[in-house]
C-alpha cells in the first residue's frame, strides 16, 4: 500500500485531494498547523499531525518514521494580493518551507513530489497563459511558487527526485476558508452575503478570471503518480470559461439565493485577465470538456456547504511587515 504526505491537508484543496488519495488505496498522513485550515476537514482515515513545514526537527522525524512513497505539497499562504506586504512570511513560509520538505524528499528516495504552484507565476499580457511561456511573476507569492518549481527541475536533474508541478487557478468548492479576506473570492463574497453585508470588489469589477470547481482539479493531483508521462512535467489545470468579477458576484447571488449590493472600492494592483490553456492536462490526464462542472453547477454545491456550515468570522493577518498601499479595507473590523 502506499503512503502518502498531503502537507497543507487540513486546507481547502489539500482535504480533497486526501480524499481522494484514501479512495485510491493510499495511507495519508496529513501535516497542517491549521493556519488556514481546520481539523474537522481532515478524512477521519487518515493521520493528522498538528506541525508546520518550517519545523524541520518534526520533518525530519515523520520522514524518518513514516517510509512515504509520495509527497503531495499543498501547504501555502496563498495569498496574492497581500504577498506585498508580508514579504518575509511569504517567503519563509512557501519558500523555506517548500525547500524542507524538498530535502527530506531527496534524503528519503521519495518517488515523486507532487507540487502544487499557481498561474501567478505567469504574470500579466501572456494569454492564455501556456506551460512553455517563460514565467514573469508579478507578485512575490508568485516568484516564491517560481522558485520552487524551480528548485524541484534542478534537485531532478541533481538528484533524480521525480517531481509533478500544477498550477490550478481560482478554484472554489466546499471546504473553502469563508473566514479569509484576503483570498478566494468566491468564499468572501458568500460569507458577505450571509452576513448581510455588501460584496466588495476592487476596482469596476471587469477583471477577468477563470473559476475552476474543486472536483475538475483534485482528482487530478491525486492521481498524476500513477501516470508516468506527468512525471517532471508541469501542468495548468482548472476551467476554461473565463468570467468577469461582476459577473463572478451577480452569478454567487443567484447561487445563495440572496442580495446584496456591490461596494466597489478603489481598485488594487494585480493582473486584470488571466485565464489558461488546458490541452497538455487534458492529453496527458484523459480529462474531457464535457466533465468539467459548469460555474452555476460548482456554485450551488458550494452553496449548499456554504449555508450549511455558516458565517465564519473574518480575522485580521497579525504580521503585517509593510502598511504602506495596503488596502483599506484589510484593516477594517
Amino acid at each position: 500500500m502506499a503512503k502518502s504526505l498531503v502537507t497543507g491537508g487540513a486546507g481547502f484543496i489539500g482535504a480533497h485531494v486526501t480524499n481522494h488519495l484514501i479512495k485510491m488505496g493510499h495511507q495519508v498522513v496529513v501535516l497542517d498547523d491549521l493556519s488556514g485550515g481546520f481539523e474537522e476537514n481532515v478524512n477521519p482515515k487518515a493521520k493528522f499531525v498538528n506541525g508546520s513545514i518550517n519545523d524541520n526537527e518534526l520533518l525530519e522525524k515523520l520522514f524518518a518514521e513514516e517510509k512515504f512513497d509520495y509527497v503531495y505539497h499543498l501547504a501555502a499562504y496563498a495569498a496574492e494580493g497581500l504577498s506585498h506586504f508580508i514579504k518575509r512570511f511569504n517567503y519563509n513560509n512557501n519558500v523555506l518551507g517548500s525547500i524542507n520538505l524538498i530535502n527530506q524528499a531527496v534524503l528519503h528516495k521519495i518517488k515523486c513530489f507532487v507540487f502544487t504552484s499557481s498561474i501567478a507565476v505567469y504574470g500579466k499580457g501572456q494569454l492564455p497563459m501556456r506551460e512553455d511561456m517563460v514565467p514573469m511573476p508579478e507578485d512575490p507569492y508568485g516568484i516564491a511558487k517560481y522558485s520552487v518549481e524551480m528548485d524541484l527541475k534542478v534537485t531532478h536533474e541533481m538528484f533524480g527526485l521525480n517531481y509533478v508541478i500544477f498550477r490550478p487557478h481560482n478554484v472554489y468548492g466546499e471546504y473553502q476558508n469563508l473566514g479569509d479576506r484576503y483570498r478566494n473570492v468566491v468564499g468572501i463574497f458568500m460569507n458577505q452575503l450571509m452576513q448581510g453585508k455588501p460584496l466588495t470588489i476592487f476596482g469596476d469589477g471587469s477583471q477577468t478570471r477563470a473559476f475552476s470547481y474543486i472536483d475538475d482539479v483534485a482528482p487530478h493531483i491525486a492521481k498524476c503518480v500513477e501516470i508516468k508521462e506527468a512525471y517532471n512535467e508541469v501542468f495548468n489545470i482548472g476551467g476554461d470559461v473565463d468570467y468577469s468579477v461582476k459577473q463572478l458576484a451577480e452569478e454567487v447571488t443567484k447561487a445563495m439565493n440572496l442580495s446584496q449590493p456591490i461596494r466597489f472600492l478603489e481598485a488594487r494592483n494585480e493582473v486584470q485577465h488571466a485565464y489558461s490553456d488546458h490541452s497538455k492536462s487534458k492529453k496527458v490526464f484523459g480529462i474531457n470538456d464535457k466533465d468539467f462542472v459548469s460555474l452555476s453547477n460548482g456554485l450551488q454545491k458550494m452553496a449548499a456547504w456554504a449555508k450549511k456550515t455558516g458565517i465564519k468570522k473574518s480575522k485580521k493577518f497579525d504580521n503585517i511587515e509593510i502598511t504602506e498601499k495596503l488596502p483599506k479595507i484589510w484593516l477594517e473590523d
